[in-house]
């Protein structure tokens, strides 16, 4: 039996040049990967494709793309923010409709992922993996006492939650839904009075919808992320030496890893702006915090608290001074 990977071009050649092999093991493919994929082109924002154990697509991207990516990402926060009090309006709206109609339902999920920071769901981890998120939950694990919502559930990675949450309109439209039949807690009733299943794809679109931006559930986690860690970092004292301030970052990326059920090393890729660490790292977040502050308070800042203004402003001006990566891609 050989040992080994053999590779080959799009027209069958196959592929010896010792550069071009290297460039392909450098993306560190897995070698229970099927069906690969690579790109020829070694500036392809797409590097690779290929089907892990589970049947899954997995991707490799280029580095510089993934630098693109993430500014987008946290860059979008600021867009979020914006949004966010129109949305909360909405959802306040939406919250006092009858009945369990589908707008009804959805402003119940999103004011919940937005106080308790929980994933929205999957439906293949609930299935595969019996790990559930908001709209994957079964009735089995929420529990309605007077104006306290509790959800107990096996979140991803096999991490226990326990959710409580203190409110009484919630409470009302949970008790209605523990009532309908079926398996899952999040459903809700059409015109005809036939029952359908909330699924991840209908919190986005509703978002969508409301905001008219390309704001998802996650964005909801992107955000508790940076206003927790911009919050924690203020609140220690103030540093004496940069070893200090290091490691109040690494203790602030723990807590709110905690929070969110992500391990310090995702939470701190993938969730916390990069610009509040750095601002932690210059001092130019806590001054800014003291400043930014008195300007909210000073202005209009109906749906978002002063800390969250407060943040939102300094992320604005910190996000245009992101470096941008060298050259381009395709």
């Amino acid at each position: 039996m050989g040992r080994g990977f053999a590779f080959y071009g799009p027209d069958g050649t196959h592929i010896t040049d010792t550069a071009e092999i290297s460039r392909i093991r450098r993306l560190a493919i897995p070698p229970a990967y099927t069906d690969v994929w690579i790109c020829p082109d070694p500036r392809g924002h797409l590097q690779a494709v290929g089907k892990d154990a589970r049947g899954r697509l997995q991707y490799r991207y280029h580095p510089r793309w993934r630098g693109v990516r993430d500014q987008d990402k946290f860059g979008r926060m600021l867009v979020f923010g914006e949004k966010l009090p129109a949305l909360r309006a909405r959802v306040d709206h939406d919250l006092r409709r009858r009945g369990l109609d589908r707008e009804r339902v959805l402003a119940a999920i999103v004011r919940i992922m937005e106080r308790t920071m929980v994933r929205i769901g999957n439906d293949r981890y609930a299935k595969e993996n019996r790990s559930y998120g908001l709209t994957t939950l079964r009735h089995r694990h929420a529990a309605v006492h007077g104006r306290h919502v509790t959800l107990d559930f096996r979140a991803k990675h096999g991490i226990e939650q326990h959710l409580d949450l203190d409110d009484p309109r919630l409470a009302r439209i949970v008790s209605r839904l523990e009532d309908l039949p079926g398996q899952r807690l999040f459903q809700y009733v059409d015109e005809e009075g036939a029952r359908h299943d909330i699924h991840s794809q209908d919190v986005n679109d509703y978002l969508r919808a409301v905001t008219g931006e390309d704001i998802t559930a996650k964005d909801f986690r992107t955000w508790a992320a940076t206003q927790l860690a911009a919050l924690t970092l203020c609140a220690f004292s103030q540093y004496d030496t940069k070893a200090r301030a290091k490691k109040q970052v690494v203790e602030a990326v723990k807590s709110v890893a905690a929070k969110l059920g992500n391990t310090p090393a995702v939470c701190r890729k993938s969730y916390i702006n990069p610009c509040v660490l750095e601002g932690h790292l210059d001092g130019s977040l806590r001054k800014a915090f003291r400043t930014r502050a008195k300007d909210v308070l000073a202005h209009d800042g109906y749906g978002l608290s002063v800390e969250e203004a407060a943040v939102a402003g300094f992320l604005a001006e910190r996000l245009p001074d992101l470096e941008k990566p060298a050259g381009g891609l395709s």
